[in-house]
């Protein structure tokens, strides 16, 4: 049986009220979610021992969750990820978004969905936020109807489901981009953790981190994590797609379809393991090369620095909308998007 709570967790610079979701199972394992961009502020569960530690990278303020340029815990849209240029195209128009990421759009544009204070109720079991992106917001068509419905259960599974419609056709790819660290959020780089990622194939990046519409086998490359490596075993190789990605930020394309594993993460320190579900294309395995250690800082005013944490963001495939031999986020009107994750918790 899992609890939810709720209290104050802080105010925006509008003087908006934050308030912090807390869903707890009998074992007293829980996450922690603010309805200011969806974030998983926490992931506390137990390490081989019993010992409960927080394994998600967050913030103590709303103040942080509002200025932080590293979208952490956050959810992520209309799409996230990189569109190429800028721009796309839905059959005869071409839509221009803003170029929050050199000449290219990233993670939804200027103020996407990690920006936005969702409407958050509590439903039996679940969380579930809702968020109505208007019309043209970010450049994007449509009246945009997003609903995400977190779970946390006995099992230490944490769900993510993920639905949406509009009444236009439009894009939508919705993410979560939470940072993990197994053996605890405050315990160091990652570059130890052990990963598999069940993915014969990759799509092949530039040096913008933009795939180039090629998809290539992970034989033979940094790439392969089809049985298990350390993070840090082959981050600084210089084969040219770890150097483009200043180590990984890459897309991988899990092998069949449906709702499958697509990865596992364990870390030896605490025995903890995380296994990543999901029944979308893709999941971009992201190394946390960018954490910088700069403000604002995150639980106790620690500095969060390079590579203490790492995302499985499971996703359409970045850049899809320019080639034709990738699966398009493209939403139909009328249609409905919906697409399930979960990141299930244990340790041995």
């Amino acid at each position: 049986m899992t609890n939810i709570t709720k209290k104050l967790f802080g105010r925006l610079s509008t003087g908006e009220k934050v308030n912090l979701f807390r869903l707890e199972n009998s074992s007293g394992a829980y996450v922690e979610i603010i309805d200011f961009g969806g974030a998983i502020r926490s992931i506390v569960v137990p390490d081989r021992d019993g010992n409960f530690g927080d394994v998600a990278l967050g913030y103590d303020s709303a103040e942080a969750y509002e200025t932080q340029d590293k979208f952490i815990g956050a959810l992520i849209g209309r799409h996230g990820n990189r569109i190429e240029d800028a721009k796309f195209r839905i059959g005869r128009r071409v839509y221009a978004l803003a170029k929050n990421d050199g000449r290219n759009s990233l993670h939804g544009g200027v103020k996407g969905f990690d920006k936005k204070l969702w409407s958050a109720e509590i439903d039996g079991e679940a969380l579930v936020l809702k968020y109505l992106s208007p019309d043209g917001e970010e450049g994007f068509p449509g009246n945009l109807a997003v609903t995400v419905r977190y779970t946390f259960d006995e099992n230490n599974a944490l769900g993510i489901d993920y639905s949406a419609t509009c009444d236009q056709d439009t894009v939508c790819n919705l993410t979560n981009h939470c940072y993990f660290n197994l053996d605890g959020e405050a315990s160091g780089p990652i570059t130890g953790h052990s990963l598999k990622i069940n993915a014969t194939h990759f799509t092949v990046g530039n040096s913008e981190c933009l795939p180039t519409g090629y998809v290539a086998k992970v034989e033979g490359t940094p790439l392969d994590f089809t049985d298990f490596h350390a993070v840090g075993e082959r981050i600084g190789s210089k084969h040219e797609q770890i150097k483009f990605g200043n180590g990984y930020d890459h897309n991988f394309c899990p092998d069949g379809e449906g709702f499958r594993k697509m990865a596992e993460l364990r870390a030896e320190k605490s025995g903890r393991v995380m296994e990543v579900y999901s029944d979308l294309p893709g999941v971009q395995f992201y190394s946390g090369n960018g954490l910088n250690g700069g403000k604002p800082f995150g639980k106790g005013n620690r500095p969060i620095n390079r590579r203490e944490g790492l995302c499985l963001e499971t996703q359409f495939w970045p850049n899809s909308l320019k080639f034709d031999n990738f699966e398009k986020p493209i939403l139909k009107k009328g249609e409905r998007y919906h697409h399930l994750t979960v990141y299930k918790f244990s340790a041995k």
